[in-house]
């Protein structure tokens, strides 16, 4: 690195590295403009560093094709995990997420695990609440999926995946403890 105007330049060897660590640690796409103005470079040099960028994260470059790619979206370019590798980072979410599951997300998971498929107006129904953001943290953390849409009624409807399955230990729904158990006799008298 150079010293100019007591701000440190990037020499032309360490131009790639550079725009390297600033779209690692961008949560949005940069525009080639944006880096070229930030590294104070010419956007030509800049367009041709990113797309060696690319080229090596792809493994067109004589290297192996990385986890992660460069991608052009939105006028900008980011870093995102090459979908090859979903699958790992799914798996590590929710290995290392050491936050557990709310009340709420229990129950809705185990009405979603019993009536699967079942929409989100079917869980809120019968849990007597709202289950929007219940719904979504399951979601995020894999133990849901959509399975499908309702052609008639446009709602979603949801299963477990097979990442709920591992976490409890079963291979398949058929494993689930049955619920008639922990139901009330039909001949009890219930409380009004």
């Amino acid at each position: 690195m150079t010293t100019d105007n007591n701000l440190l330049t990037p020499l032309q060897d360490d131009l790639q590295g550079a725009v390297e660590a600033i779209l690692m640690i961008t949560d949005a796409p940069i525009s080639l403009i944006a880096l070229a103005t930030a590294l104070e470079q010419p956007v030509n040099v800049i367009r041709d560093v990113v797309e060696e960028i690319r080229k090596d994260f792809n493994g067109e470059n004589g290297g192996r094709v990385r986890g992660f790619e460069l991608r052009e979206v939105g006028g900008g370019w980011r870093i995102f995990i090459r979908a090859d590798f979903d699958w790992a980072v799914k798996l590590f979410v929710a290995n290392e997420n050491p936050t557990k599951l709310s009340q709420a997300a229990l129950e809705t998971l185990a009405v979603i695990a019993y009536k699967q498929p079942i929409s989100r107006g079917q869980v809120a129904s019968i849990r007597a609440v709202n289950v929007d953001s219940v719904v979504k943290t399951l979601l995020s953390r894999g133990l849901i999926t959509e399975l499908y849409t309702d052609s008639e009624t446009g709602a979603v409807n949801f299963g477990t995946t097979d990442l709920m399955l591992e976490l409890l230990g079963i291979n398949s729904l058929d494993e689930l403890p049955p619920l008639s158990p922990h139901l009330p006799d039909a001949n009890s008298d219930f409380e009004l």
